[in-house]
């Protein structure tokens, strides 16, 4: 299907390129900024938001999506293991951040370090079946995301029915978040840097990533 930002010539064409969305006359090439900027405005609101809830001696409301404990690789690593494996555009992360707060909007739950791996894994599979023309499996997808089939087939269900199997993004939506992420990119030179949410370290808990082959795509 496509990104629908991107049949449209505007004046967010420039955003566009500037978070590596596209490249003039060519496909897009290497790591697109916007996997820096997607990640970065992720951690830094499980940061707030569990900073918030211990300051208030609050607990968080457990969903589905919600794990014993945070997992041992970052929001930038996961996010960058999963669009190397993967092989989803770059718009997929624009429109997963979008699936993603529209859950966080119709639910009580908080952006967490024990939540937002899963949340990801399963908004981005959604915005791939959705947008690209080609995308894997949920066998596929869960082995990249660390979780198993039958857990991400759960996570893919709930996360429709909370939002309501609302999947289309129109033009403006997908402008306005792309334009609020340069504009946290212009506001704070700290967005680049990957942050550490809540201790989190920087490896990756599986036994080892080779076993992620690439399947043929369906």
């Amino acid at each position: 299907m496509g990104t629908p930002a991107l049949k449209s010539e505007n004046k967010s064409s420039d955003v566009y390129l500037s978070l590596g969305l596209k490249q003039l006359g060519k496909r897009v090439v290497g790591v697109p900024r916007v996997l820096s900027l997607v990640s970065s405005l992720l951690e830094r609101s499980v940061l707030r938001n569990e900073e918030q809830l211990e300051a208030n001696h609050l607990k968080d409301v457990v969903t589905v999506f919600h794990g014993l404990r945070a997992p041992t690789l970052s929001v930038r690593k996961y996010i960058d293991r999963i669009f190397k494996y993967s092989g989803c555009s770059p718009s997929c992360f624009v429109v997963a951040h979008i699936y993603v707060d529209r859950y966080l909007q119709r639910t009580e739950a908080k952006l967490t370090s024990v939540n937002v791996h899963r949340l990801l894994i399963t908004s981005i599979m959604l915005a791939a079946k959705f947008m690209d023309d080609a995308f894997f499996n949920n066998a596929y997808y869960a082995k990249v995301g660390g979780v198993s089939t039958s857990e991400l087939n759960r996570l893919e269900m709930n996360f429709l029915f909370s939002i309501d199997f609302r999947l289309q993004v129109s033009l403006e939506t997908f402008g306005r978040y792309c334009s609020q992420l340069e504009k946290e990119a212009a506001e704070s030179f700290e967005i680049e840097r990957p942050m550490q949410a809540c201790g989190i370290k920087e490896s990756w808990s599986s036994k080892d990533e080779s076993a992620c082959a690439s399947p043929v795509a369906r």
